[in-house]
């Protein structure tokens, strides 16, 4: 399974592009979010910063990025032009977003990388993991990054299993993959291009390209999107 089944690295990210080979899975690219970041000369060309905005460690801003009255911003993060961060939003570093992108209120961003339109605008919680082009997370998700065991991540393919060798990972959505309000993609979850997760749905394993998993009777279903 290779990460351009996924998604494609925008032009606003192309300086990291040779981190990110579209050859490789998709979840090997959250080990190499510290290596790109650690090529940024940061401190350059910053916006204004408000006095509620809570700056740590090496901290890269697109002059076009618009920041809230208050929030938490950890190095290393990056974040491209026309981004939006929102009243309350904790970046805990080793952070990448794409252009026009939204980091919401009441949410959290930990070793993520979000591309170009990803909107994640209400109390989620993104560890972890990586958002294509478009993504959209409703009011509420959760990609929850650590198994109870706390063992290693697996991916549940449709007929196989594939071993990752990683303790945290969330979730890879594909580009303009949809998860509706209140839902919790379990550790190590696959979205296709344009899948979408219905609203209060538990999902893990993966889910393909254009396909919708709800929940009837307690029991996960899956069907094609129209």
């Amino acid at each position: 399974m290779k990460a351009s089944e996924f998604f494609a690295l925008p032009v606003s990210l192309a300086r990291f592009a040779k981190f990110f080979p579209p050859a490789a899975s998709p979840w090997e690219w959250l080990n190499k979010i510290g290596a790109a970041l650690e090529t940024v000369e940061f401190g350059e060309n910053q916006p204004k910063i408000p006095p509620g905005v809570q700056i740590e460690g090496r901290v890269w801003l697109h002059p076009s990025v618009r920041l809230p009255a208050y929030a938490t911003i950890t190095g290393p993060t990056y974040l491209s032009a026309n981004t939006e961060i929102r009243p309350g939003a904790f970046i805990r570093g080793h952070v990448i977003a794409g252009e026009g992108c939204v980091l919401g209120n009441a949410s959290e961003f930990k070793n993520c990388l979000l591309l170009d339109g990803v909107l994640a605008s209400h109390f989620n919680y993104v560890g972890d993991s990586i958002l294509g082009n478009g993504a959209h997370l409703g009011a509420g998700v959760i990609c929850s990054n650590l198994r109870l065991d706390q063992g290693e991540v697996t991916v549940r393919l449709l007929a196989r299993t594939v071993k990752t060798g990683l303790k945290k990972f969330g979730a890879v959505l594909g580009d303009r993959a949809e998860v509706g309000c209140n839902a919790v993609l379990n550790p190590g979850t696959l979205l296709g291009p344009r899948a979408l997760v219905m609203p209060c749905t538990a999902f893990g394993g993966y889910l393909p390209a254009d396909t919708i998993a709800r929940v009837r009777q307690s029991v996960t279903t899956l069907q094609r999107r129209d």
